[in-house]
């Protein structure tokens, strides 16, 4: 279970909701096996932010978060980013600095911002953070640009079998 502390989203941020059309594990709507992570977008200091507390269903050590999942959280915080650019990019490379455990149960903070943008490319960079402001984990990405967005048109999923959501469709 992910418990979303993004619900009540503070004043000046704007909540990205999970799209019920979206199959992505980490964000989408449509995957009821996913994560269905919530962030909010801070305009102000072009930021994605995330707060969850995330459950042992995602644990990896005993009490601890799996190292996957601290890598999903940062790569979707940071896919996010494109959004102030008005871009649809994919993860091309991944690196993730795991500084300390992350405990299950407690509630951890991400912030992902960009850091550089050449050609097709664009670097960003995010950090998980305890809600104390323990710094965690920290990552960095290179996205390609894959299209823009007003030239984009989504492709629709196809339906999910009953393999895929675990009930009779």
């Amino acid at each position: 279970m992910v418990d979303h502390q993004n619900d009540g989203v503070a004043p000046g941020l704007t909540p990205l909701l999970p799209r019920p059309e979206n199959w992505c594990f980490g964000c989408g709507g449509a995957n009821h096996r996913g994560m269905q992570l919530i962030f909010a977008r801070d305009d102000a200091r072009r930021r994605i932010v995330g707060r969850f507390t995330l459950g042992a269903e995602y644990q990896g050590g005993p009490g601890f978060l799996h190292g996957g999942i601290i890598a999903t959280i940062l790569d979707e915080a940071m896919g996010k980013v494109n959004r102030f650019h008005d871009l649809r990019a994919v993860t091309a490379e991944l690196r993730v600095e795991y500084l300390r455990p992350v405990p299950v149960g407690e509630e951890v903070v991400v912030e992902a911002f960009g850091v550089q943008r050449s050609g097709r490319n664009l670097i960003h960079a995010a950090e998980l953070r305890s809600c104390t402001g323990q710094l965690l984990a920290r990552g960095r990405a290179r996205f390609v640009v894959v299209d823009d967005a007003h030239d984009r048109q989504t492709p629709r999923a196809p339906k999910p079998t009953e393999e895929q959501t675990g009930r009779q469709v």
